[in-house]
C-alpha cells in the first residue's frame, strides 16, 4: 500500500493538502457552546451554633469567617447565608487558582479567626469542596413504623450514608431532614419559681452531672488498672434524677422541675413519605 504513494508523489501531495483544507473547515465548522462546561473551584464553609437567631450567627459567627476569607488571594465571589443556629458561606476562586492549595488557605482562616467566634460552639467550623453545578441524581427514603427517628437518622448516616460515599464516582452524600438524637429538657417556669431555681442552675447542674472525662490509671507492682467512669448520660431515664439545687435540706431533682424525653436535636427539621416520617 505505502508503494503507491512512493511511486506517485504527486498524488500523495494532493491528497494531504485535500486533508488539510478539509480539516481547517471542519475545525471552524465545530460549534461552540455557550454555555460550557466549567467546574469553578468553589469551597463551602458551615458553622452552628444551636439556639443562636439569625441575626447573631450573621454578626457572630459569619462576619469573623468572612474577615479573615478576605484575605485569601484569588477569590472572585463571596457569599453567605445564616438562618436559625447556622451558617453556610460559599467562596469562589479564580479559575487559575488550585483549589487544594485554596482549602489550605480557608482552613488557615478559620484557624485564625476561632478566636473571635462564640466559645459556645459545640465544633468548630467545616468546610469542603463543592460544585456549584452539581445537583442530586438519586434519593432515598428511610421509613421505620416501629423505630423511632433518631434511630432511623442514625441508620442513614453511620450506616447508608458512610457505605453510598464508598462507591466509585460518588462525590458527595447529604442526609436531608436529618433527626440526631438529643434529650430535651422542657423546664416548667412555675415549678421553678416555686423553688427559686434559675435557668442558669438547671444548664449547670446538667452540664456538671454529665462529664466524659479521663479519670486515670493505677499502676501495681505487675499491673496497671486502667480507671473508667460511667459520668455520661446517654438518654432520659439517666437524666431524670440528677440534683439540681437543694431547698430546706432537700434535693431538688431534674424531673421535679422539668420533662426529659428522648428526642432531636431539632424539632423544626423533619422529612416525609407519603405522609409517614422519613
Amino acid at each position: 500500500m505505502t508503494g503507491l504513494f512512493i511511486r506517485r508523489p504527486i498524488m500523495t501531495t494532493l491528497l494531504m493538502v485535500a486533508i488539510v483544507i478539509f480539516g481547517v473547515f471542519a475545525y471552524l465548522a465545530l460549534p461552540v457552546s455557550d454555555l460550557p462546561n466549567v467546574d469553578f473551584p468553589t469551597i463551602q464553609v458551615n458553622a452552628g451554633l444551636p439556639g443562636a437567631s439569625p441575626e447573631t450567627m450573621a454578626s457572630s459567627v459569619a462576619t469573623p469567617l468572612e474577615r479573615q476569607f478576605t484575605t485569601i488571594s484569588g477569590i472572585t465571589q463571596m457569599t453567605s447565608s445564616s438562618q436559625q443556629g447556622s451558617t453556610s458561606i460559599t467562596i469562589q476562586f479564580d479559575l487559575s487558582r488550585n483549589l487544594d492549595g485554596a482549602a489550605v488557605d480557608v482552613q488557615s482562616a478559620i484557624a485564625a479567626a476561632e478566636g473571635q467566634l462564640p466559645p459556645n460552639m459545640p465544633t468548630p467550623p467545616t468546610f469542603r469542596k463543592v460544585n456549584p453545578a452539581e445537583s442530586p441524581i438519586l434519593y432515598l427514603a428511610l421509613t421505620s413504623p416501629a423505630m423511632p427517628i433518631y434511630q432511623v437518622d442514625d441508620a442513614a448516616e453511620t450506616t447508608m450514608g458512610q457505605q453510598l460515599s464508598m462507591i466509585p464516582g460518588v462525590a458527595q452524600v447529604q442526609v436531608f431532614g436529618a433527626s440526631k438524637y438529643a434529650v430535651r429538657v422542657n423546664v416548667d417556669p412555675n415549678k421553678m419559681a416555686a423553688q427559686q431555681i434559675g435557668i442558669n442552675d438547671v444548664a449547670q447542674a446538667i452540664q456538671a452531672g454529665n462529664t466524659n472525662l479521663p479519670v486515670g490509671s493505677i499502676y501495681a507492682a505487675s499491673k496497671t488498672y486502667t480507671l473508667q467512669s460511667n459520668g455520661q448520660l446517654l438518654n432520659a431515664a439517666q437524666f431524670q434524677p440528677l440534683i439540681v439545687a437543694y431547698r430546706n435540706g432537700a434535693p431538688v431533682r431534674l424531673d421535679q422541675i422539668a420533662t426529659v424525653e428522648n428526642g432531636v436535636e431539632n424539632q423544626f427539621v423533619k422529612g416525609a413519605l407519603n405522609n409517614q416520617r422519613a
